[in-house]
């Protein structure tokens, strides 16, 4: 049996995006401006584009009605909301496109106390993933999806921008990480997540009663669209913080590069500053 094929089309994810790409077409652009610094190229952009195909993929095209009847695309679509949206949404900005609220966000985050520190969005993720996956909850926002479902949809957008905001934000703050603490982040989530997908992956019976009054779609039992749905989760987050790790890495080596030749920059200006005595 083949579940539900539909696209959804919900004005309200559309006018959502459409607002978005509206702001962010106007920031690119005036970042753009001869005069000012840095401006952000083509490729920005695309990534824009990317972050909000990834939001209509999700919510709009048919995984999102699929995902009422099969745990696991259900999965997918939790995963391009925490984590690809997210990741791609951070990456297509620069410190041009936010120049006219960089010090809004600065004077946020010092306000913001414990919510604005690195371990907060480690413990708001895990706890997002943990929350909405109890059964009790789990199943509340399927048969409710106009409320608590878009509200769990909300929920994982904003753990995630939170959460990959510490790793990929152009700007430098206060509470950035540095040394090995993005290792050190990447890990803890990738364990208190990881429990979640081996317990679901490994569960020899199914646990959501939403699903289990379903039929067998795909030829799938509840067990193994559940089993499938847990794999998915842990392969996802091993590849994600796998590549996240690595372009950290590069970026910390560029960055390392660069003010290197900054202070032989500011050591050669001292030298020709000083210049030999004349008597």
């Amino acid at each position: 049996m083949s579940p539900t094929i539909q696209w959804t089309f919900d004005p309200s994810v559309i006018a959502g995006i459409a607002v978005l790409s509206v702001a962010y077409g106007w920031a690119w652009r005036r970042a753009r401006r001869p005069e000012m610094p840095h401006p952000p190229g083509y490729g920005r952009l695309l990534v824009f584009a990317a972050a909000m195909a990834a939001v209509l993929i999700a919510l709009v095209s048919p995984i999102d009605s699929i995902a009422d009847d099969l745990m696991v695309i259900h999965m997918v679509q939790h995963i391009l909301l925490l984590d690809i949206m997210p990741i791609l949404l951070i990456l297509s900005l620069t410190k041009g496109l936010l120049r006219p609220v960089t010090r809004r966000l600065t004077r946020l985050e010092q306000r913001a106390g414990i919510f604005g520190h690195p371990a907060f969005a480690v413990c708001f993720y895990v706890g997002i993933m943990w929350l909405w996956h109890i059964p009790a909850m789990y199943d509340l926002a399927l048969r409710n999806p106009n409320s608590w479902h878009v509200l769990e949809h909300i929920c994982f957008s904003a753990a995630g921008t939170l959460y990959w905001w510490h790793l990929l934000s152009p700007i430098r703050t206060r509470m950035r990480l540095g040394g090995m603490g993005p290792v050190m982040y990447m890990v803890v989530t990738k364990l208190g997540v990881g429990v979640l997908g081996v317990l679901l992956a490994f569960s020899p019976r199914a646990i959501y009663g939403f699903y289990i009054h379903q039929p067998d779609y795909w030829g799938l039992t509840h067990v193994e669209d559940q089993n499938m749905a847990g794999l998915v989760m842990a392969l996802e987050q091993s590849i994600v913080m796998g590549i996240a790790l690595v372009w950290l890495f590069v970026r910390m080596l560029v960055e390392s590069e660069r003010e290197a030749q900054r202070a032989e920059r500011y050591e050669d200006v001292a030298l020709t500053g000083a210049g030999p005595e004349r008597g």
